[in-house]
């Protein structure tokens, strides 16, 4: 059913919304496709096996990519976010504890960027 998983009446929801519900899922699915495979690979004693399901995977790993940019270019403040967390090399919790300003300063002082 095409609104499996939609949690308001279809009637009421725009085509932007249903797309980016549409992407949003794929994504999971996705995601779930590369765990699946991740197990299958460390689980099997077959090498040959492993290679093809790695290569599966990554195939997923892809998608899944895809997908993220995707929703970055529909949601502007999954855009942000992204543009903020991704690719940074601080521990994840002090990037965000810089940008609430609450990350501590000289001393142990909080911080007083914003």
């Amino acid at each position: 059913m095409a609104s499996e998983g939609l949690h308001e009446p279809l009637q009421l929801l725009d085509e932007a919304v249903i797309d980016q519900h549409r992407a949003r899922t794929s994504l999971c699915e996705e995601l779930e496709a590369i765990d699946w495979y991740d197990q299958r690979v460390k689980a099997t004693s077959d090498a040959s096996l492993a290679a093809v399901l790695a290569h599966n995977r990554d195939e997923e790993k892809e998608h899944a990519a895809m997908l993220l940019e995707w929703l970055r270019r529909h949601d502007p403040v999954l855009d942000r976010h992204l543009r903020t967390f991704l690719f940074t090399s601080e521990p994840i919790t002090q990037v965000e504890a810089e940008i609430a300003g609450t990350a501590p300063g000289p001393a142990g002082a909080p911080g007083t960027s914003g």
